[in-house]
């Protein structure tokens, strides 16, 4: 792929990776700060550029908490409009969306890295281009197949899991900023739900509007409200949940080397 667009967060806070790249073959030449200007507002991007062989690779990544020289924008806040269509205009070929989830399923214990195979969005909220006149956007695989069959792999031999281990999860959406209760993580699981978190799906139903490939790594970096093994009215710490993801990222960077060699 010769350019990634990479979507940050609470699981992936900056990017800095010249070393990893360093050791699989691809050499750092440029890395440039850019704002992209878009219908929706301005949007800051990192554009880095290496070398592989001949040929050059781009990953262009977005915070998407972006909020002035902070990336603490909330999530409800979070101009998914402005962040997607600036990818777009980049002339990004697919993305890849690293997402901190909490984890409902008891086979996704905090430190393992997913991919997210549907979504649940119940939260009413809109997300879409299409605001003049109606046009309907087949979501039925919101994420790339291809793209996650290629993770799938790479996320297996970097974690040592066998084949019998699932990797694939339906991430539910909650509004946020608040963490859930206990009883809606509960009936959550009823409904369907292996993990929550609180921005990827408006991004991956943008995404899928402009006909972006789209995927979303997730990290489990901590047990739902409820679910804390011992504990189940241990309350949630936020700066603890995004620790524990960004000390979780060796994986991600074999994904993302994955698809730019």
């Amino acid at each position: 792929m010769q350019r990634l667009g990479v979507i940050g967060g609470t699981g992936l806070i900056k990017m800095s990776l010249s070393n990893e790249m360093a050791s699989s073959g691809l050499s750092l030449i440029r890395n440039d700060d850019v704002n992209v200007e878009t219908k929706w507002g301005e949007v800051p991007l990192k554009c880095m550029s290496f070398k592989k062989g001949d040929e050059n690779r781009e990953l262009i990544f977005l915070q998407r908490h972006h909020n002035g020289n902070m990336s603490n924008k909330p999530p409800h806040k979070i101009n998914h409009k402005a962040n997607i269509m600036a990818l777009k205009d980049s002339g990004c070929e697919a993305i890849l969306a690293v997402c901190s989830v909490g984890a409902i399923s008891s086979e996704l214990p905090p430190g393992k890295v997913v991919l997210a195979n549907q979504y649940i969005d119940f939260t009413g909220v809109e997300s879409t281009f299409h605001d003049e006149e109606a046009v309907f956007t087949s979501v039925t695989e919101p994420f790339s197949r291809i793209i996650n069959s290629k993770l799938e792999k790479t996320l297996r031999n970097s974690q040592n899991l066998d084949s019998a281990e699932n990797l694939f999860y339906t991430y539910w959406i909650a509004h946020g900023p608040h963490f859930e209760t206990r009883a809606e993580i509960d009936a959550i699981e009823k409904l369907g739900g292996h993990m929550v978190g609180m921005t990827m799906p408006r991004e991956a139903k943008l995404a899928c509007e402009l006909e972006i490939p789209y995927v979303a790594v997730c990290i489990s970096s901590n047990w739902a409200a409820g679910r804390e093994p011992g504990d189940s009215s241990a309350a949630l710490n936020h700066k603890m949940v995004s620790s524990t993801a960004n000390n979780k990222l060796g994986p991600v960077w074999d994904c993302l080397i994955e698809l730019l060699n």
